[in-house]
């Protein structure tokens, strides 16, 4: 069996399978839309419409995913009650 080889600097981790992979804390204070919608108590698509129109500000995973700062979703939630 032949492998592909790697990239000169590319560094391969190889984790049991099953194991959680962790990530960078940045990541953890981001939430999906439906994250968002299940705090708002909304649908996911009225999410999607309140970041396009303005109303949430988010960021795009490099695959084009809208995710939410944490602490703004909080925030309006507060303001929300």
């Amino acid at each position: 069996m032949s492998q592909t080889p790697r990239p000169a600097g590319a560094i391969h981790h190889s984790l049991p399978e099953g194991t959680p992979m962790k990530t960078p804390s940045a990541e953890q204070d981001l939430l999906t839309p439906a994250e968002v919608a299940r705090l708002f108590r909304v649908d996911p698509k009225t999410v999607t419409r309140w970041a396009a129109a303005g109303k949430l500000s988010t960021v795009r995973t490099l695959g084009g995913h809208r995710r939410f700062h944490r602490t703004e979703v909080l925030a309006h939630l507060q303001g929300q009650q």
